[in-house]
């Protein structure tokens, strides 16, 4: 797998799940839309971490620099 997410991709994604985290252990989010959206930031962190984002693929889309 060649990463294919940019370091400003790969910030916005984790604070992005950080926000659904905070959302749903405040219990401001709940229920099956709580669960959706803390398994989705899970995936976010996840996809960040490795730098690679499968849905990326079938577009072509690739947001790193070069090499």
């Amino acid at each position: 797998m060649k990463k294919n997410m940019g370091m400003a991709d790969r910030v916005i994604r984790v604070i992005i799940a950080a926000v659904f985290a905070v959302l749903y252990f405040m219990e401001v989010i709940s229920g099956t839309l709580g669960v959706v959206l803390l398994i989705l930031g899970g995936v976010f962190v996840l996809t960040s971490l490795i730098g690679f984002c499968p849905l990326y693929l079938p577009f072509g889309i690739k947001t790193c620099k070069s090499e």
